[in-house]
């Protein structure tokens, strides 16, 4: 399972872009990478998995702005298609085969 988020947060003023910053580093610290701009992606492993990332991620939402997210299969990931440019460094180096459990 994957889980997609996509975001769009408002930079107008010093303490949006601060919440903005806040918000982006829980991103990244909890395992989720930058597909696009505004567009982070996780591996989950099941169903299980993926709803306790769901609960962090809601404990962690930002007061303002549009956040949105998408659960799909690996499988449903692997028929995305890339229109223009380059996989970013980390979808070429990690895919649902190389999870690892701990």
């Amino acid at each position: 399972m994957r889980i997609l988020v996509f975001f769009d947060l408002p930079v107008a003023r010093k303490s949006d872009r601060k919440q903005y910053a806040k918000f982006r580093k829980y991103l990244l610290n909890d395992g989720y990478d930058m597909i696009q701009y505004s567009v982070y992606c996780r591996i989950c492993n099941g169903n299980d998995g993926m709803q306790k990332y769901l609960e962090r991620l809601n404990r962690n939402l930002p007061p303002k702005g549009s956040v949105r997210v998408l659960t799909i299969t690996d499988k449903q990931y692997a028929r995305m298609k890339l229109l223009v440019g380059l996989p970013t460094p980390t979808e070429k180096k990690l895919n649902s085969t190389q999870l690892s459990l701990f």
